[in-house]
């Protein structure tokens, strides 16, 4: 799956990291190589280590996997229905009253590992099934415009984002 192109996603600062990627680069091998490093990072904490949060008042290991999953699933609702041709605007959210609320912090980190293991399945079924058609369909979502493609994108971007501050700011320190 190609990326892209500059008239599927708005001008924005975020969505010129998020979708920061080469030309050659499958969207698959990517989602497919992020969840290797996601799980395989996990696998390696010591026991209370993804309860770390590397300052105050910033997320847990765990509470971020949270975010992440929590994220995926938006951001594939948003490509389902854009891949369907919605024609109602798609709202945004607030990822820290998302993450107040989810309680991940008080969850066991291998039931959250459960979820982004299913998460990521379900989301690369959905992307799997797709036809030029709904990959080219554009839409509104948190008030732009943008297309399924950008959006299945914007995953894996977002968890490139993140997995680079699990990198910077976690695992230096716990490691």
């Amino acid at each position: 799956m190609h990326l892209p192109a500059s008239y599927e996603y708005p001008n924005a600062p975020y969505f010129a990291e998020y979708l920061n990627f080469e030309a050659e680069e499958n969207l698959f091998e990517v989602l497919k190589n992020q969840s290797a490093e996601i799980l395989h990072i996990f696998e390696k904490l010591q026991k209370g280590q993804a309860e770390y949060a590397y300052e105050a008042g910033k997320w847990s290991l765990k509470g971020l996997l949270g975010h992440i999953i929590d994220s995926e699933r938006i951001f594939s609702y948003r490509v389902l229905s854009i891949s369907r041709g919605e024609k109602t605007a798609l709202p945004g959210f607030d990822e820290n009253e998302y993450q107040a609320a989810s309680e991940y912090e008080t969850q066991d980190a291998a039931d959250i590992i459960a979820q982004y293991k299913a998460t990521r399945e379900a989301t690369t079924l959905l992307l799997r099934s797709f036809s030029t058609k709904h990959w080219n369909q554009m839409g509104q979502a948190n008030g732009k415009s943008i297309s399924a493609r950008a959006l299945a994108w914007m995953i894996a971007g977002h968890e490139k984002h993140h997995l680079r501050i699990i990198k910077e700011r976690y695992l230096s320190q716990i490691s």
